[in-house]
């Protein structure tokens, strides 16, 4: 299976980056940062396109408020240059996570462990 992997790498979206994508990074790209998590960014040398090279999983939800407002032509700034100002009250990104198991199940949700009691709830039966 490594092999194979290694071989087909790149030949499907979600898993990496394909192999067109890489060429052209590699010919046109200049990198200009990299995230938190190890996604590098990258733009050509007129500034006009702009794109990631995600490490791991390519998932879009990955990706800060900081370099998505870079990577839209929001900020002309990156944020290794000058850093969004950030709020005390403001949590620190979380990609998305419905589908996985830590995404978010409000109480009674039959996907918890241990439902809690639906006491506001009465069945209906016909007289």
């Amino acid at each position: 299976m490594g092999i194979l992997h290694s071989l087909f790498r790149g030949v499907t979206w979600w898993d990496t980056a394909t192999l067109n994508t890489s060429l052209y990074t590699r010919r046109k790209g200049v990198k200009v940062g990299e995230d938190d998590e190890g996604n590098v960014f990258y733009q050509t040398a007129d500034g006009k396109r702009r794109w990631v090279m995600f490490k791991g999983e390519v998932e879009a939800s990955r990706i800060g408020a900081d370099w998505h407002g870079w990577l839209h032509h929001t900020f002309d700034e990156t944020p290794t240059d000058r850093p969004l100002p950030h709020k005390t009250w403001e949590k620190p990104h979380l990609e998305n996570l419905t589908g996985t198991a830590l995404a978010y199940a409000p109480p009674g949700s039959i996907r918890k462990a241990s439902p809690a009691a639906r006491e506001d709830y009465e069945a209906w039966s016909p007289e």
